[in-house]
């Protein structure tokens, strides 16, 4: 008994209640689900030690602070952020742990822990590191221990990403969403040929081949009812699926491993799966998508001179119109056709086509003549201002969700750090928040080119010049004078009206057109 004590005894008076809470942590769920597990140590050993200081008035407090399944790198746990909460209540005076790490492992952390602490005349006991945080030799024992902790942390995740490394040379699968043609064999964790999906990818390979266009085999395989692939992941959730597009597409149809290969960081290495694509095939369909890519230039894009290809919209069904031609004889006809018509049959869709020539020259003179009408020219600015706030509106929430997104990412990459089946999950985060920053970039460069807001001025001369433009480009070059001033042309043969809508940018772009 301390002199201390020998005097509050000799008065008759008892020692202050020290009202201690127990906070205990588990890296990984693992055990969880046992009679006595980890956590449950963990709290008996600190209501042992808070027993052996009942005559210091310590008690423990019956609220359970209790983080299973959470890393120590960050401060993203429920239990912890309770217990901070009832620390700043005033409802705790001691914080006790079996160990420093199973509070925090960073030590900037726990430096700001430190701090709610101190502010709020609370306690930090650890069981197997004797010290107390109210004297300075205790302090600088807890700063070397967490030192260790964090440097510890550190070494796990650089072994981490050195062993998903090493394993992708090798030829290994480490983890992530599963592709097309394979099932994954858990106990050799490695992938394994599932035939009816691989005889479905050979198919998709040889449809490409044919068609040799990426959007017009994406529309094939949906209109066929071909599904992607599905799975289910350990938590039972549902994974995968979808209709076909462009970037699915390309991705399945430039994925290595359907060569029996990995790709890691641009390196090819040899895989331990079986390859179920021909090396003849593969060949043939990267070298379509190569030429594609090259080619994929503004005369390629629109070879027969369509003014609208790409802006012109059915008004009926509200799909694309798709320029297209015919010849009879030496005269060539061309047409712009819904995509619902040619999909589903011309009685699908009461606008179905519509002559090329005339849809396109009825566009010019209604661009042309809305310069010299200013009741038009107010218009256009309106809508043009109205649709440049609708962009800038629409490109600042995805920034700021794709923002939001990174931040949960960036945690999370700090979570799963020492967990089992860690490389998978980090490979998976870290494509994530790659795609997410570049599209950032993307975004920042797409407000950029929105400019300022629309006004009547400059309408009314972009427009003033539109004809005089016309008049000396060729074909090619009026298609991208359109190309830069409209964003829609919806034509409605049931309604007999035609809409033009402009892009917000589109007028200082063609005041910047040379003469």
């Amino acid at each position: 008994m301390t002199a201390a004590q020998a005097k509050k005894a000799a008065a008759g008076q008892s020692p202050k209640m020290i009202r201690c809470a127990i906070y205990t942590r588990k890296s990984t769920d693992e055990g969880l689900d046992m009679d006595f597990n980890s956590l449950d140590a963990q709290r008996e050993a600190a209501e042992s030690f808070i027993n052996s200081q009942r005559h210091e008035g310590w008690v423990v407090v019956p609220e359970k602070y209790d983080d299973g399944g959470f890393t120590g790198g960050n401060m993203e746990r429920p239990s912890l952020k309770r217990l901070i909460a009832d620390i700043d209540a005033g409802k705790i005076d001691a914080i006790v742990v079996y160990k420093v790490d199973r509070l925090s492992r960073s030590l900037l952390d726990f430096s700001r822990i430190m701090g709610t602490l101190d502010a709020r005349g609370c306690s930090f006991v650890s069981v197997t590191q004797q010290f107390n945080t109210t004297h300075s030799m205790g302090r600088l024992t807890l700063n070397i221990l967490l030192s260790f902790a964090q440097f510890e942390r550190e070494i796990i995740s650089e072994r981490t990403r050195d062993k998903m490394s090493a394993a992708r040379k090798k030829g290994k699968w480490v983890g992530g969403g599963l592709i097309l043609g394979y099932d994954i064999d858990h106990e050799a964790r490695r992938l394994v040929v599932n035939p009816s999906e691989a005889e479905r990818v050979r198919a998709i390979f040889a449809l490409y081949i044919e068609m040799k266009s990426i959007l017009a085999t994406a529309a094939e395989l949906n209109r066929r009812g071909i599904p992607r692939k599905t799975w289910t992941a350990k938590k039972g959730k549902q994974s995968g699926g979808g209709i076909w597009n462009k970037p699915n597409l390309l991705g399945l149809l430039g994925n290595v491993a359907y060569i029996g290969r990995v790709n890691y960081k641009g390196e090819i290495h040899a895989g331990e799966h079986e390859a179920i694509i021909a090396p003849e095939m593969w060949a043939e369909a990267q070298s379509i998508l190569t030429r594609n890519a090259r080619d994929r230039g503004a005369s390629t894009r629109n070879r027969h001179g369509a003014l609208l290809r790409g802006l012109l919209v059915c008004g009926s069904c509200g799909c694309a119109m798709t320029h297209t031609y015919s010849e009879k004889g030496a005269r060539r006809y061309r047409y712009y056709v819904c995509q619902t018509a040619m999909k589903r049959g011309w009685g699908e869709c009461a606008t179905r086509s519509v002559p090329a020539q005339e849809i396109e020259d009825f566009v010019m003179e209604r661009i042309a003549a809305i310069g010299h009408d200013p009741v038009l020219v107010s218009d256009v600015a309106s809508q043009a201002r109205r649709e440049h706030a609708r962009q800038w509106q629409a490109l600042s929430d995805e920034r700021d969700q794709i923002g939001r997104n990174l931040r949960k990412q960036a945690r999370s990459v700090a979570t799963v750090v020492g967990q089992e089946n860690a490389s998978a999950q980090l490979a998976i985060l870290q494509d994530q928040i790659c795609a997410g920053e570049n599209r950032i970039t993307e975004i920042g460069i797409e407000m950029a080119g929105l400019g300022g807001e629309v006004s009547e001025v400059s309408v009314a001369d972009a427009l003033g010049r539109f004809t005089d433009l016309v008049a000396v480009l060729t074909t090619e070059e009026r298609a991208h004078l359109i190309e830069l001033l409209v964003e829609r042309v919806t034509f409605d043969r049931e309604k007999g009206t035609v809409a033009i809508s402009f892009h917000p940018a589109g007028f200082e772009a063609i005041l910047e057109e040379p003469t």
